[in-house]
């Protein structure tokens, strides 16, 4: 069955960027339907109306793509919690909840593949054939309920990407192929961030880019290189957290006394609105075309992105208003002004 939007990917991305919002693992383990650990997006079966509110959050943020939460429900993962019978069950679910959503407004829907922990570059012949078989099943059943195009994330081997690749376009899908990697500067398999994007261009791909592990300060700089190498639209999804060259990843991220916050502890690190705002406008400025975010990612985000980028969204009936606010606003009444004085002082 084929997915029903108006228009595909490729030809928003002709006229304009296309505005992604993921970290649905991430938004539903705070809101208490994914165990953080296994990250398993059982909420798909268990609480379907969770995860179909957070579609809509996202939509009405701005969000041009509902990615169907299928990251992680794959073979390998749903095994560590015991639910390797649901595997079809979910993942068919999981692309009809993102399709009921989109069809609310215009927005495109994405089939999602990712990194599957059974690649072995020490073993590729082998591998590489049971990676295949994963992301065939998952994908097979993400086409036959409707799928605009396909994100194939979160990559830390480019090997296993160039797979996702070639199992997308077989299928005769767009392609979005993004890399991730807690390496400073290369892939677990040893490439590049810019020459694998310049690889997986070059074998096909129709977006290419990276997502997750990096906050806007670190990834920018690699998409930008990335932009200038590849003739085909680039992507940028960061997580919303205050990474830095000295702690390039939420992973490597520690307090000052030296604790790690990955995965549950991150609070402190994380971005204001206002500079995941000013990211989307200098990704587009860099000349990106599809312009997200990634695990911490919420609807507030979305909105304050798409607004950075000139656009009026539902949610933005809703957005903050604080020249009303009855304390800090522009109409003060005279009872109130000395909260204003006790918090200033």
């Amino acid at each position: 069955m084929p997915a029903r939007s108006s228009r595909g990917l490729l030809e928003r991305l002709k006229t304009d960027v296309v505005v992604g919002a993921e970290g649905y693992v991430f938004e539903l383990e705070r809101r208490g339907y994914i165990k953080a650990g296994p990250y398993v997006p059982e909420v798909v079966l268990d609480f379907p109306d969770a995860l179909r509110e957070l579609h809509r959050e996202f939509l009405r943020a701005g969000a041009d793509v509902m990615v169907a939460l299928t990251y992680y429900a794959h073979r390998q993962k749903l095994k560590t919690v015991g639910r390797e019978n649901d595997l079809e069950a979910l993942n068919r679910q999981a692309v009809r909840l993102a399709n009921e959503v989109a069809r609310e407004g215009d927005a495109l829907v994405a089939g999602d593949i990712c990194n599957t922990w059974a690649y072995d570059p020490k073993d590729k012949a082998t591998s590489s054939k049971v990676v295949r078989r994963m992301y065939e099943e998952q994908l097979s059943w993400a086409a036959e309920e409707g799928i605009d195009f396909v994100i194939a994330e979160t990559n830390d081997y480019l090997g296993e990407s160039l797979i996702a690749l070639q199992v997308i376009k077989e299928l005769g899908l767009p392609a979005m192929v993004t890399l991730a990697s807690t390496r400073p500067h290369q892939t677990w398999d040893g490439y590049d961030y810019v020459d694998a994007c310049k690889i997986l261009a070059d074998n096909g791909a129709d977006i290419v880019g990276l997502n997750c592990d990096r906050g806007p300060a670190t990834m920018l700089p690699i998409v930008e290189q990335v932009r200038s190498r590849v003739s085909v639209y680039v992507a940028a999804q960061p997580v919303p957290y205050k990474t830095a060259p000295e702690m390039p990843t939420f992973e490597s991220l520690k307090t000052d006394d030296g604790t790690r916050v990955f995965p549950i502890a991150l609070e402190p690190f994380l971005c204001t609105r206002f500079e995941m705002a000013a990211y989307a406008a200098r990704a587009k400025a860099l000349g990106v075309n599809y312009i997200g975010i990634c695990c911490g990612g919420s609807p507030h985000y979305v909105r304050a992105m798409a607004e950075a980028l000139g656009r009026t969204v539902p949610a933005s009936r809703y957005s903050p208003a604080i020249e009303l606010h009855p304390m800090i606003g522009a109409r003060v009444e005279e009872k109130e002004k000395q909260f204003i004085a006790d918090w200033k002082g």
